[in-house]
């Protein structure tokens, strides 16, 4: 057990360590902070030492040195053994129990987008994580404190026990080191990004999964897996910032339930016009664009009455009351959208199963990175944000699809690289009339979305998110009806392929670029 006599106190905002401050010093702990630390600090009543009277430092190079003194650190590092204590009586040195350390917000100007170069690297902290860090070091006699949420369970213990215990110690010095290494990955990110060679991105910097968040999962996919949701920062230099979401209704959000808003939240952020994605175990089943809300719900669960039992519904658009109408008859799991007016709220909470989450589709035009962990690693990849353009669209059929049948193509497109691979999406209009995805084949894909089509195949439009390596998936399309298919191509059968679909009188046209998902 330490019971702190002496805390050292340094921060950016140093009210944010006044709770803190306040209740240290009613243990009658001495308290001492670097300069605007102290000044601060004293401003509100309470006796801090400056540590000026120790390093004879107040600020030197514009605040750059201030605390990196042998003195400061030899009272936080040195072991409290005899032998350490009778160094640290011949040196002359204090020993702190107790050391408190707010970064400067590099990570939040950073995420802003706002802050000059020049002020950027200001906002670099190196006295803070050095204080931070040896303090950590040396958890066995020192307490190092680097959040405010900790305040209260770290008071609570002085309170209770006389002192702060060492499993709660060594915590804090996870949660130290954790800082210290969020404050370098992102700096380490910042100017790597800013280090790239002109020719494009380089995935040369750190990529770290840090924190946990607060956000509480009972289990991970099944109920004997543990699971937690971590924070992270990622390339190009910013901070990944979670999605703002709001649970409205229902229990707090599973694993399962992050996976399936993270993908229809993808899938509707796809389009301007309001849009509507049904998702079951994180791969779409049915999806729909339009003028309405109501009218884009109501077709995209018509895609697949069979899979939408106990869906993920993402709306891009406020739910109405008629889009609630379109529900009915429909289990649905978990509803997000960006609004709920309280007449639609009124009406939902009905529905007592239901969850109902507030958030909005990410922006298109921002970049996004994607986080998968396999064999002990993580492996980082930017998020397929990538369009088709005029021109991506080849023909390599005789025949040729309408200008209303390549807008289609495209909406199939946008929906099929949301589906896992192997994958194949029909479509008419802006609706999805069938989903075959995580085929092991692309004819089985083809397959499975044509059964669950029907009739509704003849005169679709088909979307495979990589080429078709065999004809067989054109013939299955080809006896359907399907009028129209858009894939990379890139096969060294593709003459084979072009030739089943000239014999069923399909337009096809290659994109060349795919968009697996596995």
């Amino acid at each position: 057990m330490v019971a702190p006599r002496r805390a050292l106190l340094s921060a950016f905002d140093p009210l944010a360590l006044l709770p803190l401050a306040r209740g240290l010093a009613r243990h009658e702990v001495e308290l001492w902070g670097s300069s605007g630390t102290q000044r601060r600090l004293s401003a509100e009543g309470l006796k801090v030492r400056s540590t000026e009277e120790i390093t004879g430092i107040s600020s030197w190079f514009g605040h750059r040195v201030a605390t990196l003194h042998p003195a400061l650190f030899g009272g936080i590092l040195a072991p409290r053994t005899p032998e350490g204590l009778k160094e640290l009586e011949e040196r002359k040195v204090l020993p702190f129990d107790l050391v408190a350390v707010l970064f400067y917000p590099f990570e939040e100007e950073l995420a802003r987008g706002t802050t000059p170069p020049e002020t950027l690297v200001e906002r670099i902290d190196v006295g803070g994580p050095s204080l931070l860090r040896a303090a950590a070091k040396n958890f066995r006699w020192v307490v190092p404190f680097s959040d405010p949420a900790d305040t209260e369970g770290v008071l609570q213990e002085l309170a209770e026990r006389g002192g702060v215990s060492l499993p709660t110690r060594e915590r804090l010095a996870a949660m130290a080191f954790r800082r210290t290494a969020l404050h370098d990955t992102a700096v380490t990110s910042w100017l790597s990004s800013r280090a790239m060679p002109p020719n494009g991105p380089k995935l040369d910097a750190p990529f770290l999964a840090l924190a946990p968040t607060g956000e509480g999962l009972r289990y991970g996919e099944n109920p004997h897996q543990l699971s937690q949701v971590m924070a992270a920062v990622g390339p190009p230099g910013v901070p990944l910032q979670p999605w703002p979401i709001e649970v409205l209704k229902g229990g707090s959000l599973s694993y399962n339930n992050y996976l399936d808003l993270e993908r229809s939240l993808s899938l509707v952020g796809e389009f301007s016009l309001p849009s509507a994605a049904v998702v079951k175990h994180a791969t779409p089943c049915g999806a729909a664009s339009g003028e309405t809300i109501e009218g884009a719900l109501a077709r995209a669960l018509e895609t697949d009455p069979v899979a939408r039992y106990g869906c993920a519904l993402a709306l891009n658009t406020p739910m109405t009351l008629e889009a609630v109408e379109a529900l009915k008859g429909t289990f649905v799991d978990i509803l997000a959208g960006p609004e709920f007016p309280p007449e639609v709220m009124e009406r939902l909470a009905k529905r007592p199963k239901l969850k109902l989450v507030r958030v909005s589709p990410p922006d298109p035009r921002v970049v996004r990175w994607e986080v998968r962990s396999a064999a002990g690693r993580l492996l980082v990849q930017q998020a397929d944000q990538q369009n088709l353009k005029t021109g991506d669209m080849r023909q390599v059929t005789k025949a040729r699809a309408s200008p209303e049948d390549l807008c289609t193509a495209d909406f199939a497109w946008r929906v099929v690289r949301h589906a896992k691979s192997n994958a194949v999406v029909l479509a008419k209009g802006s609706t999805t009339v069938g989903i075959g995805g995580g085929q092991t084949s692309r004819v089985g894909a083809v397959r499975n979305a044509l059964e669950i089509a029907g009739d509704r195949a003849k005169g679709a439009v088909l979307a495979s998110d990589a080429y078709f390596p065999f004809a067989d998936g054109i013939e299955e399309a080809g006896k359907a009806g399907v009028q129209v298919i858009l894939q990379p191509g890139g096969s060294i059968r593709d003459a084979e392929v072009i030739a089943a679909a000239d014999r069923h009188g399909i337009a096809m046209y290659f994109t060349g670029w795919r968009v697996f998902r596995h």
